[in-house]
């Protein structure tokens, strides 16, 4: 019979290091999204916001061929990632990670200039609010979140293929509909995503994959929290 205080003893270590490993996950994403900020203001307040735009004879504003770079970049960087997660360094990892973060703040850097400083930090407010929630009810809850999160991981791709053909329909009705629809989906897949980064610690093995998997963890919660924010501020932002 095992002794009760070894085992009491690895309860707690266990515990430890999923708080230790969680704690990782979530400075990896708080800096990313400090890093996407800033870069978005430096964007914002330099020459570079010209750059991702033209104006046309009728004044028409339209994206350039670098903001069209910009716009799809992330989207081919995340593949990137995932196929580096297994092969590259713990540096190469973390190199690639805030890469995608500043390309996400030159991507985002329009809503400085479209939307009201008030209404931003209203929505990023109630953004982080109901993260957490949701983080913590994916943290906590019994249910086993799979089924819903392969479901909506393919509205995702539903998402970015109708958000593709609403940029030349350029359809208002279009327009908030994903924008209501992407919010049900990244409110779910916060959920999952914590449920699963709980459940991977305990399959997992040395600290260096421990490691790799935060990153990756930290990314998956990043781009959760960045499009649940940018739905929000598009249905509840003030503009200018």
């Amino acid at each position: 019979m095992e002794n009760p205080l070894i085992q009491s003893r690895t309860v707690e270590m266990i515990d430890d290091g999923l708080r230790r490993y969680m704690i990782r996950i979530f400075n990896y994403m708080g800096i990313g999204l400090c890093l996407t900020a800033l870069t978005a203001w430096i964007t914002v307040h330099t020459p570079l916001i010209g750059m991702m735009f033209n104006v046309g004879a009728d004044n028409a504003v339209g994206l350039s061929v670098f903001g069209w770079i910009v716009t799809f970049a992330p989207l081919f960087m995340v593949f990137i990632f995932m196929g580096m997660l297994q092969r590259s360094s713990i540096g190469a990892l973390q190199l690639m990670f805030w890469a995608y973060c500043a390309v996400m703040g030159l991507s985002c850097a329009d809503i400085l200039l479209l939307y009201s400083g008030a209404s931003i930090t209203r929505v990023f407010l109630i953004t982080a609010a109901t993260f957490g929630s949701m983080s913590l009810y994916g943290y906590t809850t019994k249910r086993d979140l799979t089924n819903i999160g392969s479901f909506l991981y393919m509205g995702v791709w539903g998402l970015i293929i109708a958000s593709i053909v609403n940029m030349f329909m350029h359809s208002a009705a279009l327009y908030y509909a994903l924008s209501y629809i992407s919010v049900v989906i990244f409110v779910g897949l916060t959920a999952y995503d914590m449920q699963k980064l709980k459940s991977l610690y305990y399959q997992m093995g040395g600290e260096e994959e421990q490691h790799r998997v935060a990153i990756a963890g930290a990314l998956n919660l990043y781009i959760d929290f960045i499009n649940l924010f940018l739905s929000l501020l598009r249905i509840m932002g003030d503009r200018r």
